[in-house]
């Protein structure tokens, strides 16, 4: 029987782990030891098809993030389509990818899907997909403010597996939400930018990692950077690192043992960053499932080689 989220147990055992929490907190204070680096997520970020069928359609929202014809031949019922990233980014000083911060335009978008801050929002994407925006749409509304997001354990081929009902084609339009520009409150604490690296550079309590393919990291520009390196002291882990050939995230304990043998350590703030920020948003994720304090670098290898002042490494 797979675990329910939503249920009464699973609601009193999350009680039982923060008051378990609070002593052990209490207790490290008193003894004067210090407190581990690491934290389990208070929400699921990473929740079986189960989960989600237990949710009342009222109480989530959706959104697949595949493209458009594979949405049409099939989706989860009432899913929302959102498969372009772009749509709430712009274009600041020639350099494309940064994520939209006016929360007017935000509210508006959001607003007329239905979303609001009370929903838990699911989010898959395409497995094959080199990029994995739907990693990229799970920062972004981290970096909003909304504190129920979750991605769907292997995706729509998971929910299928499941034996659970899929859609065809367009559903009914959502019934827009009475989201608010106050509902919307920028997590700062997961955004890096140009000036924050730059001022850490060879801080040892920093791990700086370029998550693009290796032949980036080396120098080529497959998608018009102004030049080619990488950031001074980053180390390189290609996201799909992370990942089995099918897409589904690897188990715990291989995924520590890789960031072990890279000299990742628990207590290092994490920053990860790409070319625009999108493949760099599903290393993210996966940091943040592990309990690590992370940062995504939005404006990524495109805003940081666009500045002839900023040093490079090839």
């Amino acid at each position: 029987m797979k675990h329910d989220i939503t249920s009464p147990n699973c609601i009193l055992s999350r009680k039982i782990k923060a008051g378990f929490l609070t002593v052990s907190i209490l207790a490290f204070a008193i003894m004067g030891v210090p407190l581990p680096a690491l934290s389990a997520p208070d929400f699921e970020l990473l929740i079986t098809p189960n989960q989600v069928q237990s949710l009342a359609e009222k109480e989530r929202v959706v959104i697949d993030t595949r493209p458009s014809w594979k949405y049409m031949l099939g989706h989860i019922p009432g899913a929302l389509n959102l498969s372009s990233w772009k749509e709430f980014t712009l274009k600041s000083n020639g350099v494309a990818g940064q994520i939209n911060q006016d929360k007017e335009f935000i509210v508006q978008k959001l607003r007329a899907l239905g979303i609001d801050p009370q929903k838990t929002i699911v989010i898959y994407g395409d497995l094959s997909d080199k990029w994995r925006t739907d990693g990229r749409f799970f920062w972004m509304f981290e970096f909003y403010g909304f504190k129920r997001v979750a991605l769907l354990k292997g995706g729509f081929q998971n929910w299928e597996k499941a034996g659970f009902p899929k859609q065809r084609g367009f559903g009914p339009s959502p019934k827009p939400s009475v989201l608010k520009t106050s509902d919307i409150h920028f997590n700062r604490d997961i955004l890096a930018d140009q000036s924050w690296i730059a001022s850490r550079l060879g801080s040892q309590g920093v791990a700086l990692i370029d998550n693009r393919e290796k032949h980036e990291f080396d120098g080529a520009t497959p998608y018009g950077s102004s030049r080619g390196g990488h950031i001074p002291g980053a180390l390189h882990i290609d996201w799909r690192e992370f990942f089995t050939s099918e897409g589904t995230l690897k188990p715990r304990e291989t995924l520590d043992a890789l960031l072990k043998s890279k000299g990742i350590q628990s207590n290092q703030e994490i920053v990860v960053y790409c070319t625009g920020g999108v493949r760099s948003a599903m290393a993210y994720f996966v940091f943040r499932h592990l309990g690590y304090k992370v940062r995504n670098y939005d404006g990524s290898w495109w805003d940081w080689s666009h500045n002839p002042k900023l040093p490079i490494e090839s």
